[in-house]
């Protein structure tokens, strides 16, 4: 399976994660932040959910940022460049 595909699976089965960055990407932009990485949102859901909060923690794969910041602006094109990306290479 390919890491777009366990992605999806993810994203699927984890619908939480993306109200999380939504919500974080959001607090980004309010601060004034026009480029933001991707990696320390997910970095911050990962303290939120582990340190923070009671209740289920996630294992984010560190490739799945790719996949939650394009899936993101693509949500949100008025917010289109927010995060940089780069040619996806497919990995093992």
């Amino acid at each position: 399976m390919s890491i777009e595909d366990r992605f999806w699976a993810f994203h699927e089965a984890n619908p939480r994660v993306y109200e999380l960055f939504d919500r974080f990407t959001r607090q980004v932009i309010q601060r004034g932040h026009t480029r933001f990485s991707a990696d320390a949102i997910l970095h911050r859901i990962r303290w939120e959910t582990s340190v923070v909060t009671r209740g289920d923690q996630f294992k984010i794969n560190d490739h799945y940022s790719a996949y939650y910041s394009r899936l993101w602006m693509n949500d949100n094109p008025e917010h289109d460049g927010i995060f940089a990306t780069r040619e996806l290479r497919e990995a093992a």
